[in-house]
């Protein structure tokens, strides 16, 4: 449903061509059919193409991979390390042969580790290989702000730092409605609250869907990272990104401000940081780097 809704909001967009890869035959074929007969309705003039191979994806300019099996209630994006990991691998190898100058935009869980197997797999450069989580992350925060305040989301700026997981880091002091700090506005109950709610975010729709997870959000934040890239934009998003010394961390993904544009990842913005907030930061990138560790490759 992620990469069906991604192409949804692609289309919509009309910047592009798009292509559904799966292993099912006939659905990819069917939602891209049933998706191309909706172009005349909305007046977009894009081409959606479904296929059970790679061979059409060829000389794409963005790749982007949400294969992988879902969350269920009960388990954590680690428990999905050792079956996710093959499932990426193989998609990048597969379309490295047919669009070797992609980039690549990669959404499966555990996010931070699957970018890591994409970029080992594609021997890519840090530029060409972003994963989204943090987008989601603080799309959700900003949601419950305005549930809470009843301000619009047009004037909420919220950032969520860190791996993409229960210790991801929302930055309640760098966030704001309308420039004014949000303790303006919220109590520091509430806005403890919130921050929990944040971290919970997927848990809690994987808990009410039950046989799955989220996937119009997610494929919504991906659909923003898409265009930032081919319009060039050099929009600045929290991202998953391969840090060489920012943030004091190294040799990891890991989500922090990223600024994106033709040729992906164009650089990271560094906040500066109470040591409270680079402790939480910390104990994130810790958490990441154990299910590295874990990961045979």
């Amino acid at each position: 449903m992620t990469g069906s809704t991604t192409a949804h909001w692609l289309a919509e967009k009309e910047i592009a061509d798009i292509v559904l890869v799966d292993i099912l035959e006939g659905m990819p074929q069917g939602k891209a059919l049933d998706m191309q007969q909706s172009m005349p309705i909305v007046g977009k003039d894009v081409r959606i193409t479904g296929s059970n191979g790679y061979d059409e994806t060829a000389n794409s300019d963005i790749i982007v991979i949400t294969a992988g099996i879902p969350r269920k209630p009960g388990m954590s994006r680690d428990d999905l390390l050792a079956t996710n990991s093959g499932i990426v691998g193989s998609a990048v190898e597969s379309t490295m042969k047919n669009s070797p100058d992609a980039i690549y935009v990669v959404l499966t869980n555990p996010l931070d580790v699957m970018c890591f197997v994409a970029m080992k797999k594609g021997n890519l450069s840090r530029e060409r290989i972003i994963g989204q989580a943090g987008i989601l992350d603080s799309a959700r925060m900003r949601a419950f702000v305005a549930t809470e305040t009843g301000v619009s989301v047009e004037n909420i700026a919220c950032y969520v730092l860190g791996g993409h997981g229960d210790e991801m880091v929302p930055l309640v002091r760098h966030s704001n409605i309308g420039g004014l700090p949000l303790d303006k506005f919220i109590s520091r109950e509430r806005l403890d609250a919130i921050v929990e709610r944040t971290r919970k975010g997927g848990g809690e729709i994987v808990s009410l869907l039950k046989t799955g997870s989220a996937f119009y959000a997610p494929a919504a934040a991906v659909a923003q990272m898409v265009e930032a890239i081919l319009k060039n934009k050099h929009l600045i998003v929290p991202c998953s990104v391969w840090l060489e010394g920012e943030y004091g961390l190294s040799d990891m993904f890991f989500g922090v401000p990223a600024q994106l544009g033709r040729n992906g990842l164009e650089r990271v913005h560094e906040y500066e940081l109470t040591p409270a907030e680079k402790e939480m930061l910390d104990a994130s990138a810790a958490a990441v780097r154990e299910t590295m560790q874990s990961l045979k490759i």
